[in-house]
């Protein structure tokens, strides 16, 4: 299998960056990647750091720095983003691709009950770590523990693929064919991106998060309940008195 065209881009200029310009190089692509925009994956950037440092050109520790301060620093600029432009999220969108208030409220609860967890799991997974920032920055999560958080979720994962890296690096047609299952993935994830957006356009599925249907309205007016009746009031006729005709 061969690598799609965008694929082998990628670690073109991941690679070439990084052997040009070193570790100043690895902190900028580290601050795209946690930035989120244009999409570099983290999965491409740090096992070839990994490779690099077995091959000489700098320290694992070293490499292991810029990179998490790299990440740190996008993330920061991330959760800015969502922080200062949330009152303009409402203004995104065309028709019922919008978002509402009542979802920027769903949100921010989301994050009050789960707010530290979300950062810590979302930062060791491929894809959601680059974009948790927003929704976090969004909700006017604690800057201090954000930071510490992200950290945090940083910390295993860019260690473990930059050790894969220096494992690897005599293994690169192994390396080479894990590109090829990230191929496949990226295209599974703009399809359901983009069934996502046509079922959220036709009104099939409610827009925002959490996922739902959109209930659709009665379709009879519901019959008010009766009122309660008075234990006391006499259910049959009071004696001494006829019964109406």
């Amino acid at each position: 299998m061969s690598s799609l065209p965008l694929v082998q881009t990628i670690v073109s200029f991941v690679t070439t960056t990084m052997t040009v310009i070193g570790l100043p190089g690895l902190f900028a692509l580290m601050v795209v990647e946690s930035f989120g925009l244009p999409p570099l994956p983290s999965e491409v950037i740090l096992p070839f750091a990994g490779f690099l440092v077995a091959k000489g050109p700098y320290s694992m520790v070293g490499a292991a720095a810029a990179a998490l301060a790299g990440g740190l620093v996008g993330s920061f600029v991330a959760y800015a983003v969502g922080y200062w432009f949330r009152g303009r999220l409402t203004a995104v969108g065309i028709g019922r691709l919008r978002l509402k208030e009542s979802d920027l409220a769903r949100v921010d609860r989301w994050f009050d009950r789960h707010g530290e967890g979300t950062v810590l799991v979302g930062r060791l997974l491929p894809v959601i770590r680059g974009y948790v920032s927003y929704p976090a920055g969004g909700a006017r999560m604690n800057l201090v523990r954000f930071g510490v958080f992200t950290f945090v979720g940083a910390l295993p994962f860019t260690l473990a693929l930059m050790y894969a890296g220096v494992v690897l690096r005599s293994n690169w047609a192994v390396v080479s064919t894990y590109f090829d299952l990230l191929n496949y993935l990226l295209i599974a994830l703009v399809i359901a991106a983009a069934v996502y957006l046509w079922l959220a356009a036709v009104g099939t599925i409610r827009f925002g998060w959490p996922f739902g249907s959109r209930r659709a309205p009665p379709n009879t007016p519901v019959e008010a309940s009766p009122a309660p009746r008075d234990p006391n009031e006499p259910t049959g006729p009071i004696r001494g008195r006829s019964p109406p005709p």
